[in-house]
């Protein structure tokens, strides 16, 4: 796996191997990641990404959140409760080398979890596929104080979700077997 574009372009991402079966580790694939990130940066919205807070939910690999750092994001935070998601996260901030960019937080992103801190603009979703994961993220995010006014989020899955309440969906494609969803918060 590697960085597609911007200035970490070409770099290559720790190794998943078998992954964590458990976990559900799939990243991203690159045509994916980087149709998500030409919508982000060229599809009508301005460009997202540029100086954004990002959060990464569900992290794995932490590729998406990686790619947004590479694409000039402010800051990185990767949230995942999987033991080797949170490996490979930790290996890929070393070979970035981007310590003083990115955070890593080892828990499960459905519970509640109040945020006093930052409020992120731009969200990564990428659960494990048909669990209603997703809502449940977006709903504690929602609900606790993560997301900005001007938050999108980007999530994944496998087949076409409706949103959350609280968010409307800009827009929804198809990359294979991947929907991607492109939702906004209410106002």
């Amino acid at each position: 796996m590697r960085i597609i574009g911007g200035k970490y372009r070409g770099a290559i991402l720790a190794n998943v191997g078998k992954g964590d079966v458990l976990a559900q580790l799939r990243p991203t694939a690159d045509r994916v990641r980087e149709n998500i990130f030409n919508l982000l940066i060229n599809g009508g919205y301005g460009d997202l990404v540029k100086d954004a807070f990002v959060l990464d939910a569900f992290a794995g690999t932490g590729a998406l959140g990686f790619e947004a750092l590479s694409r000039g994001a402010s800051c990185v935070l990767f949230i995942d409760d999987g033991a080797k998601a949170c490996s490979l996260i930790r290996e890929n901030i070393d070979i970035l080398s981007v310590k003083k960019y990115a955070k890593l937080s080892k828990r499960d992103i459905t519970k509640y979890i109040k945020n006093d801190e930052i409020k992120y603009n731009l969200i990564f979703l990428d659960p494990p596929y048909g669990k209603n994961l997703g809502e449940k993220a977006l709903t504690v995010l929602l609900e606790n104080g993560w997301l900005s006014d001007d938050v999108v989020c980007i999530w994944e899955e496998n087949s076409q979700k409706k949103a959350p309440i609280g968010f409307s969906i800009l827009d929804c494609r198809q990359y294979g077997d991947t929907w991607i969803h492109i939702l906004e918060k209410q106002a």
